[in-house]
């Protein structure tokens, strides 16, 4: 079965894409990301000693060919901001593509949906493939993929907050009606989370706290590989629906009484 994970004009075998900060040391890390077997890796450009060569970063720690790297603009409050992070990226090299983040409170770190919005529009009218950290709004999920998004990633919790999927039928919505990929972003704690995600028919999920934040960020990354192919595998082969009352495993009918 050749079940990839399209975005844009990308293909990719791992539906499960992966942060690279918070590690406690970038051995660490590289391990991680190679348990992880994450076709995509995602960073803060903010983050890179871009005008310091001679400062250590994790990219120097990998063999870049074997991945497609996810610039994002961290840290962007303003349109401005991001559009500008989104430029030093492009001109870095790294990848055509962008992840988008407008921050509206400093708070709950939700993103600003005016501002994401806007930010999207400006960025593929500049020839990127963007994709948009937004809530778990699926009109906004809507108006994204309209501005020409490349896929969407609402949040399915506060960043770094561990809580999971708070809403699932918000996550319903903009899965049943998406025409791009949906990538669920932020909040995922455990690879429990990360196999609801998946089974409620996301095309991937993004985290970077639940591995790096882990006792064992080796082991945890292995842990959310195998959640979200089960995930997946489940979504695909159609789960039974939930009923009220208990259901015989062996039927009366054909017994011998």
């Amino acid at each position: 079965m050749n079940d990839v994970l399209k975005i844009g004009p990308y293909e990719f075998k791992s539906r499960l894409l992966l942060g690279t900060g918070k590690f406690s040391s970038l051995d660490i890390q590289n391990q991680a990301v190679q348990a992880s077997e994450a076709d995509v890796l995602t960073f803060a450009i903010r983050r890179l000693p871009i005008d310091n060569p001679e400062t250590p970063n994790f990219l120097e720690t990998l063999d870049l060919k074997k991945f497609t790297l996810l610039p994002n603009t961290a840290g962007a409050y303003t349109v401005e901001e991001a559009v500008r992070i989104a430029k030093l990226a492009k001109a870095s090299g790294l990848c055509d593509m962008i992840k988008v983040e407008v921050i509206g409170d400093p708070k709950t770190l939700l993103p600003d949906p005016i501002g994401t919005l806007e930010a999207t529009k400006i960025l593929v009218d500049l020839g990127f493939i963007v994709l948009p950290y937004t809530s778990d709004d699926p009109i906004l999920a809507r108006k994204l993929q309209e501005a020409g998004a490349a896929a969407v990633m609402p949040g399915a919790s506060p960043i770094g907050s561990g809580q999971g999927i708070a809403n699932p039928n918000q996550l319903r919505f903009i899965i049943e009606e998406a025409k791009v990929p949906v990538i669920v972003d932020a909040g995922i704690g455990g690879p429990a989370d990360a196999a609801l995600a998946m089974e409620l028919g996301a095309d991937g999920v993004l985290l970077n706290t639940a591995v790096a934040g882990a006792q064992d960020p080796v082991l945890m990354a292995e842990a959310f590989k195998l959640a979200v192919m089960a995930g997946r595998k489940g979504f695909m082969a159609g789960r039974i629906p939930k009923k009220r009352y208990a259901s015989a495993s062996s039927p009366n009918e054909g017994m011998i009484e």
